[in-house]
């Protein structure tokens, strides 16, 4: 898999993601250098977090950047694990999980989607690679943030766009909608 994403820019051609932002709106976490592990990345996360503002979003920060981060560390090592407990701790009960990747939409509610979680084979179990990588995080207000993240599970490389919101002081998913792509060993 190649480190560049692309994004369509609706005339058929494909631009680098970060030429798709203004240089001034991809705030990089002072934390987190390129190239450092994403939350729950461990030694094989190759995640890189920026922070932007480009779509009129502010940069998440302070109590609620620490929210959302630990989150996505849960949600990376729940699907690397098959972990419904991480799982269930980090979506909302009442959170989508939605795609049209296939070609047609694909809709499942938590309660749908947690037992396909809970029957395939984790990739912790097959030892694969992790590629877990936070590539933004947005505010939309005190108690809504959207995150892009990237993941992988076997040959498909998820991109992954999950809606947060903060309920009785938790940062919870909301809505989980996703492209993957089939990448050749």
């Amino acid at each position: 898999m190649s480190t560049g994403r692309t994004a369509g820019s609706g005339d058929g051609r494909a631009r680098d993601l970060a030429e798709t932002r203004p240089a001034a709106a991809v705030h990089r976490d002072a934390g987190v250098r390129d190239g450092s592990p994403a939350p729950g990345g461990g030694a094989h996360g190759n995640g890189v977090v920026r922070h932007s503002a480009a779509s009129g979003g502010a940069a998440v920060g302070g109590g609620a950047e620490t929210g959302v981060r630990e989150a996505l560390r849960l949600y990376f090592d729940g699907l690397y694990y098959g972990d419904i407990a991480l799982l269930d701790k980090v979506f909302h009960p009442q959170a989508i999980y939605a795609t049209a990747t296939e070609g047609s939409l694909l809709r499942l509610t938590m309660a749908e989607y947690f037992p396909i979680v809970a029957a395939r084979e984790a990739p912790a179990t097959r030892g694969d690679e992790r590629h877990d990588r936070i590539l933004s995080v947005e505010s939309a207000g005190p108690v809504t943030a959207l995150a892009r993240v990237e993941c992988a599970l076997g040959p498909k490389r998820f991109t992954d766009l999950l809606t947060f919101v903060q309920v009785d002081g938790r940062w919870r998913i909301i809505a989980k909608v996703f492209h993957y792509d089939l990448v050749e060993n």
